[in-house]
Formats: structure tokens, sequence, C-alpha cells
């Protein structure tokens, strides 16, 4: 890394964030917003189109918008025109430009491509989210290739805990280059819950309005599509039949494939609610109000521990593997009994122990403690020569629940 610049230097160096999904737009934002505080930086904020206007929303979530729209991909199954389309438009974005880095988010495709981009356009590569591991390259599918691939043409590995960090070093990958932030979707979680939109969205409404407890659902990962996403749909119809004292929000992914397999197995139940995709805000304020969590979302297991929520994962492995070792989060696979069994056991012990025991802010938790979006723009400062490495963030020890 280079040493700081003298505090007589003003330049403002222009920074590529790229973002493509809806999740990347999520955890990309609390970077932008720190980054645009500092004297030094000129954040320039890409979108590649890869979930069309759902960024758009998620990013108004937090007052932004791209200032670089580039035109959506083609639609088909083939990830690799995908690829290719996006890390076209991201080359020709970075052509004719003066830029100092690029900053990617997570494992997508437009994560990849915007990687490959500026390693090829001899710019040094910022990974937010760095040194996530699986340890399976099918599973999951794509994202654990991606996330490989991203970290070999990285200058600076932006690790959110302590395990990414260790997964980074077990890879060869330089210690000097990793900085443990914490994860930004702590930030953007409990932003987004607290914004006065939240509030006001007819669903937040109308299921505050039931006022009874809730249970979040979703279900989108490509190795689940078909048959597993049945199973974890009957597994949830089993159990609003259970337990009517229950409401069943059901966030349905975008992708009409997966989106028409749940509603197949939901639709008609009394104390189901099948809204679609629901905006972020809004989302943010659910969940904070919730008492469990079945998902098969990366991020969501992440986001629920900002309220301290029992998770089910609905997958045979997971990435975030310290909810699993803070007793936080249970990988049950997609088994319609296992699913029900394990929920059963999460709500004897109460709808969720920890819930609404505070502000999300004052609890240990093992992803973040809300200033990631802090000390990665402050890394990048660092990695761009104005100012000192800054301080890592080390989580507080997190008593497990029993069972």
């Amino acid at each position: 890394m280079t040493s700081p610049t003298s505090p007589t230097s003003h330049r403002r160096d222009r920074i590529v964030c790229i973002v493509g999904t809806r999740a990347e737009a999520v955890k990309m934002a609390p970077v932008v917003l720190e980054l645009r505080k500092q004297p030094w930086a000129d954040p320039v904020l890409v979108a590649t189109g890869q979930h069309g206007p759902v960024v758009d929303e998620v990013l108004a979530c937090f007052g932004l918008r791209a200032d670089i729209p580039l035109a959506p991909p083609r639609r088909d199954d083939s990830l690799t025109t995908l690829t290719a389309q996006l890390l076209r438009q991201v080359d020709g974005c970075l052509r004719g430009a003066r830029w100092r880095a690029v900053v990617v988010q997570g494992d997508t495709t437009s994560a990849l491509a915007g990687s490959m981009a500026g390693f090829l356009s001899s710019l040094p590569v910022v990974h937010v989210e760095a040194g996530l591991r699986s340890g399976d390259l099918g599973n999951p599918f794509p994202e654990e290739a991606h996330r490989r691939m991203i970290a070999q043409v990285s200058a600076l590995h932006l690790a959110p805990t302590p395990v990414a960090e260790s997964n980074l070093r077990r890879d060869g990958l330089s210690g000097e280059a990793t900085v443990v932030t914490g994860n930004t979707v702590i930030d953007a979680v409990v932003l987004a819950g607290r914004s006065p939109a939240a509030a006001r969205d007819p669903l937040v409404r109308r299921v505050e309005a039931i006022g009874a407890p809730v249970v979040v659902v979703t279900a989108h990962r490509r190795e689940n599509w078909g048959e597993p996403i049945a199973r974890i749909s009957r597994a949830v119809a089993e159990l609003s039949l259970r337990h009517r004292e229950l409401t069943f929000l059901v966030a349905a992914h975008m992708n009409p494939v997966v989106r028409s397999a749940i509603e197949a197995e939901l639709r008609g139940l009394p104390n189901v609610l099948l809204p679609g995709p629901v905006a972020y805000a809004p989302f943010s304020r659910l969940l904070s109000r919730a008492r469990l969590v079945i998902t098969d979302s990366g991020g969501i297991q992440e986001e629920a521990a900002a309220f301290g929520l029992p998770v089910l994962v609905t997958r045979e492995n997971t990435e975030r593997v310290e909810g699993l070792e803070q007793r936080v989060a249970r990988l049950v696979g997609t088994k319609e009994a296992d699913i029900v069994a394990a929920a059963e056991e999460e709500l004897a012990l109460g709808y969720g122990e920890f819930a609404h025991s505070g502000p999300p802010s004052a609890r240990p938790n093992p992803y973040g403690d809300g200033r990631a979006g802090e000390r990665s723009a402050a890394a990048c400062g660092w990695l761009l020569g104005h100012r000192d490495r800054p301080a890592e963030w080390r989580p507080e020890p997190v008593s497990g629940r029993s069972r």
C-alpha cells in the first residue's frame, strides 16, 4: 500500500462502485455513502442492469441512484452469455476516463465482470465481502467460483469477519491486503428498517394491523429450483396449518420460475401472505419484528442476525458459518420433515428469545456492528495513499442459544 499523502493534497480520486443485483445494491450503499463523505474520494456508482429496476428501488432507500446506468443485458438462461455481456459493458465504461480503483461486492456475475474488467484495465480492485467460502464449487453455483476468481485479481480484500479473513489466508492471499470490516449489510438493514418510507408501506401496515407473530420465508437459490423449492413451500404450508396464530410472510423472488413454484403450494392459505417481491425498506422493517426466518439467502442470514432472529437455512451448506457457530442459524436442508421439525423446535423456544431485546446496534452480532461502510471507505483511502490503515472490526462473544 502507498503511504498517506500530505495534508495539502486535495485531489479527488474517481472510484467506480459496481452494482448489478438487489443484494449488491444493499451492501454497496453504505460504502458509497461513506466514500461520499471523504474529501479525497469521488465515488461513481455504476449499475449493470443485471436485476433491472429493483436495483434503483434499493438505492433510493439510501438516497442514492446510479451515476452511470448501463444497458440491461439480454435475458436468456446462459450464464456464459450474461458474463460476456456484462464484461463488455463494464469494460466500455472504464475506457476513456481517469479512474483510480474499482469496487465490487460479493460474488455475482456483475461482481465477477467488474473485477475482471478492472484488473484488465490495470486498476486496483477492491472486493467488499471478500473471503466467503463454502468449499464446494457446485454449491452455491456459480457464486463459490465467482468469489474465488474475484479474490485472485483483487488488490484489497474487505473481509466481513475473521472467519472470512482466515479463508483468504488459507488461499494464500496476502494478510497485508486484507482488512476485516464487518458486513455492510448490518449497516444497511438497520438504516432501511428505520426509514419513514418503510413505516408507510401498505404491506407493513397490513402486517402490523394483523398483530400476529411473523415468520419470514424466502427461497430463490438456483440449486433449489424445482423440487427443492416445492418441498420448502410444502413445509411452510404444513407449518401454517399447525400454527394459525402466526402470519407467514413469503417474500417470493422476482424470477417467475421461482415465484410460480412457491405460490402453487401456498396460494389460498389464510395466514400466508404472498406479496411477491418486497421492497428493501419495508422488508427490513418486517424482518425487525419477525420471530423466525426460513431462507436459502446468504444475505438474509446476516440481516436476521441484526435483529437477533433464529434462522433455518434451507441449503446443504452455507458460507455464513459464523451464525452456525454462534447457534443463531441452523442448516436444515430442503426435506419437508426436517424443516417442519426444526421450525417446531424454534417456535417452542418462544418465537425467538432474542427478538426485541433492544436496539439491534446495541447487541453483539457475529456479522458486524453497523460501521462496516465507514471502515470500508477508510480502507480504500489507505489503498490509495490518503490515510493510515484503519483499525479492524473484531466481534464480541455471542452466547449460543440452548436447544
